[in-house]
Parts: C-alpha cells; structure tokens; sequence
C-alpha cells in the first residue's frame, strides 16, 4: 500500500513510518524542511515537504496514496507558520497565550483530517488519525465506545475525532487511534519526561495530592503496530485504544524517578505543583485510566514491548 504519512520525523511518526516499510508498504512522508528530512535518508521513504498548516501540500501528498496515517500536531509554537505564531503571541492578553495556541493548534488539526480525508476518497483508502485519551471522560476506565469529553483537560481536541469519524460517511475508511499521556521508550516517556525535567529543576519528584491518579502507557513500538493494523483492517468510522497499561498510579511514576534521580518524592497541593508545571498542572493531576479490551479483540493487537516503568527505570 502506498502510505502518506504525517509527522513522520516525529517521535510516534518514525516509529509508524518504520512499521510500514517492515511490513512491506510504501511510504511518503510529510517534513517541514529538507534538514528534518535527515532522519528518515536512506530508508526509502519518499520526502514530501510541507506542513499540516500547508493545504494544498497535503492535498497532494495523499492524492496518490492508497492510505494516510495523521499523526503531525503543533506541540510547540515553532511547528507554526509566522503567521500563526504572530497571531497567537499578539491576538489578546498575554494570558491568553496558552489558549489561543491550543485552538490554533486544533483548528490546524481538524482542517488537515479534513483536508486528507476528502483527498482519499474512493476506493476504500483509509485513514487513521492519533488523538488522545485525555480528551475522555476523567475517574474512570475509558472504553472505546466512548465518546470524547468537551469538558475534560484534552477535550479542546474532540472536534479533530469527530472529523476524522465523519469521513467515513463519505466513503473513506476512517479510524482514530487514541493515545495515552505516556507514549514511552527508553529515551522519552511522554508526561513523565516532563516530570523528569521538572524534578531535575526544583530538586524533588513532584506529584499531586495523594498521587492516586492514574494514567495508561503504551510503547512507541506497540503504539506504531497498531496504527498500521487500523490501515490495514480498521472498520469505518472506529475508535482504537493504544494501551498497554491501563491505570497506573502517577505517584509511582514519581517515585521511580526519585529513585533514579536520587531525588526526593514529594507532595504537592494543585496550588503548589500550578507553580511547577504551569499550563501542564491540569494534565498532571488528570485521573485518565484506559482499557483497550475492545481493540486487542478487533484487531488482534497485543502489546509486547517495555512497560513505562522499565523504561523509566533503564532510560537513556
């Protein structure tokens, strides 16, 4: 199958790139410059430049593909165009700042899904699209029958499912595949790499509370196979769980990196860790346990690699 991939010199990208050409596909990957271009030399992979920003570049990335895999999103300001940076940084109030990025960010998103959907339509071509399970309904095991949850911490992101789902009534194969806050290896953990960084900073593993809430794992390999099973056999209009573990407490993640940091664990009020983790305090202390019972059924996935705390425990 000829793929078109985004974000394919990302973390979670290269990974999914590397799955496919294992498995025999072809693959076009979409890079920002000719220099991010470096890490994917030599395997194969057909370069297309150009953003998720750039329509008209995504347009005809996947025109000529069999399949797409979306995995490309604005995590930093850099990842934008001036012109959406400027308007981010000057459109209101300092304070603002972090939301208008967030919805930037998303409006890019939803009109990248859109845009690459209605490129692959006919033919049965298919897209899979990452999305994560942060934007579920928090304090319990989230299923894939659920629906996101505009009010929970990544809710902000629901529209961006909603339109890759709606793509399967106009022909295309569409699926979403949700990933947890800890998308792990030995060199990055996710939401734990930025505990890591914080603990390094100001001396002690910091948690929320009494640390109970939990959040779900997976490893980037693990993560990357999926995506490919959902291009390949995904049903229309599908959520899929990219969970390995489904509920672990983030207090032990805290405590793992003190040990290895040599660090003390310490407890944090929601006020004291705001002061810590800024924007990212509502995440921290999201309680975002995941089963992904129904998608190991569907498409015959079993995790098999690392879990996070070995990964944390033997990083790089």
């Amino acid at each position: 199958m000829r793929v078109f991939v985004t974000g394919a010199t990302g973390f979670i990208g290269s990974a999914v790139v590397k799955e496919l050409l294992n498995a025999g596909h072809q693959v076009t990957g979409l890079v920002r410059t000719k220099q991010s271009a470096q890490a994917l030399a030599g395997m194969g992979v057909r370069m297309h430049i150009g953003s998720i920003e750039d329509v008209d570049s995504l347009r005809k990335g996947a025109a000529d593909a069999e399949g797409a895999i979306h995995t490309a999103f604005f995590h930093q300001i850099t990842h934008m165009s001036l012109p959406t940076r400027l308007r981010v940084m000057l459109g209101g109030s300092p304070s603002g700042i972090v939301s208008r990025f967030t919805q930037a960010a998303v409006e890019a998103d939803k009109r990248a899904i859109e845009t690459l959907g209605n490129a692959l339509i006919g033919n049965d071509r298919a897209i899979v699209t990452a999305f994560p399970t942060m934007a579920l309904s928090p304090g319990r095991m989230a299923t894939e029958e659920d629906a996101p949850d505009p009010n929970s911490v990544g809710g902000g992101r629901a529209s961006s499912e909603a339109a890759t789902l709606a793509l399967a009534s106009i022909g295309v194969r569409s699926s979403v595949v949700r990933l947890p806050p800890m998308v792990h290896d030995r060199q990055k953990q996710g939401l734990a790499t930025r505990m890591i960084e914080i603990a390094r900073k100001k001396g002690a593993s910091v948690y929320v509370g009494n640390g109970s809430n939990r959040w779900a794992a997976i490893h980037r390999l693990d993560a990357a196979r999926l995506f490919r099973l959902a291009l390949e056999n995904g049903s229309a209009g599908a959520r899929y769980h990219a969970v390995a573990e489904e509920a672990i407490p983030v207090r032990n993640i805290a405590e793992v990196i003190s040990i290895r940091l040599e660090l003390p664990a310490a407890s944090k009020s929601s006020v004291e860790a705001a002061k810590l983790f800024s924007w990212l305090t509502p995440f921290i202390e999201a309680d975002n346990p995941v089963s992904s019972q129904l998608t190991q059924e569907r498409l015959r996935w079993r995790p098999t690699q690392p879990c996070i705390i070995s990964d944390l425990e033997n990083a790089e």
